[in-house]
């Protein structure tokens, strides 16, 4: 998904000419749209190396998480870490399938002729070919499925922070990996409904990804099917939010009720501390990196649905646009709020940080030191005079 945000950044198509101009005109503007979409393809450079960066960084994480995985015996720590991983492996594998099909769909259409019509380009709306389809359902695929365990997540630590004794007696390993496939097929179900009839996936500008048909011709399935999206997405992170909050503030009480527990409770308070906060920076990440496609989505599909769209076609081709660069910013921040939100990382932070307010505090201790001895000195001096 990652390679689809350096694709295109001719910005906004201008709107087909009105029926009344001339048939030059007409064919000499659907040229200049032709050449303007197949020329953003010819440099996917940009596009494969954000690709490439994007793989490390999720690599990095799983192994940083293996690592972690191993040493750590804690149950509520190991299912933290569990999900955790299964979170990075999904945003890792959403990053490299659609992106390959985005570079193979540029690739193809870089080797064809410049000459072809635009009506070629973007492919049969009606009818899309197989890739097109697949691609369609790996973006609703991948979108949810982040979510979904970010909110599985929340839940987790939410049960754990607040009912640890019932924590420890329903969530196990074999549980947690259960909860993660009805995970997967249920964001699975979702991307196959318009194999069922229900919605249908079309190319969306500049003609190189595939989507929910939001923007032209939306049906009263294509709308269900983007309220079903959109409100499974928005209410996955609207429950990872009252999570965190419950954590949050349990954590916080704790803190404040100044008792002074043994170290293997200090320990685990701080190892909660720590997930929690991770879980805080992924739902903040993906309320940023998401919400404007579901919203834009949303409205899109209302208003084509309407009939109210006509006006402001291209303005919304160009929200999408910027909403899905936004999704695929997603799967790039996750590992690294994972990596920068951890202990080591935030001690090290910490330490450097209060280091460096040590030294200027010292340095201005010493010059009002060295400013009060002068002083001294001075009027001293006058005295004897």
């Amino acid at each position: 998904m990652l390679a689809m945000q350096h694709y295109n950044s001719s910005g906004v198509i201008a709107p087909f000419p009105l029926s009344n101009q001339t048939p030059t005109v007409q064919e000499t503007e659907v040229e200049a749209v032709s050449s303007n979409a197949t020329g953003s393809a010819n440099n996917p450079t940009a596009a494969g190396l954000s690709m490439t960066l994007g793989i490390l960084f999720n690599v990095v994480a799983l192994i940083i998480l293996a690592k972690a995985y191993s040493r750590y015996r804690r149950r509520s720590k190991a299912t933290f870490l569990l999900l955790a991983s299964s979170l990075i492996a999904t945003d890792l594998a959403g990053h490299v399938i659609p992106g390959a099909l985005v570079l193979r769909r540029y690739s193809v259409h870089t080797q064809g002729s410049t000459d072809d019509s635009v009506s070629t380009f973007r492919g049969d709306p009606e009818n899309p070919d197989a890739s097109c389809l697949f691609l369609g359902g790996c973006m609703v695929f991948f979108g949810l499925c982040p979510l979904f365990l970010g909110c599985a997540m929340a839940a987790e630590r939410c049960l754990g922070v607040t009912k640890p004794l019932l924590h420890a007696r329903l969530v196990t390993t074999a549980r947690t990996k259960m909860a993660l496939a009805l995970i997967w097929l249920l964001a699975l179900c979702v991307a196959l409904l318009p194999y069922f009839s229900l919605g249908a996936y079309t190319y969306q500008y500049p003609w190189t990804w595939c989507f929910i048909r939001v923007v032209e011709g939306t049906r009263d399935t294509d709308l269900a099917f983007v309220i079903v999206f959109s409100g499974l997405a928005l209410s996955s992170l609207a429950s990872a939010f009252v999570c965190n909050t419950i954590s949050g503030i349990t954590l916080v009480r704790a803190r404040l009720k100044k008792k002074k527990p043994c170290f293997q409770r200090s320990s685990a308070g701080s190892q909660d501390t720590e997930m929690v906060v991770q879980l805080v920076g992924i739902m903040v990440t993906s309320c940023i990196c998401w919400s404007p496609l579901l919203v834009f989505a949303l409205m899109s599909a209302t208003k084509s649905y309407s009939g109210m769209l006509d006006s402001d076609r291209d303005t919304f081709r160009g929200l999408m646009v910027t909403g899905v660069r936004m999704a695929t910013c997603n799967q790039i921040l996750d590992p690294w709020v994972y990596i920068l939100l951890r202990r080591a990382v935030l001690r090290k932070i910490y330490r450097i940080t209060k280091r460096r307010a040590s030294f200027k505090g010292s340095t201005f201790r010493s010059v009002r030191w060295e400013i009060s001895s002068f002083q001294t000195s001075e009027k001293s001096s006058v005295n004897n005079i």
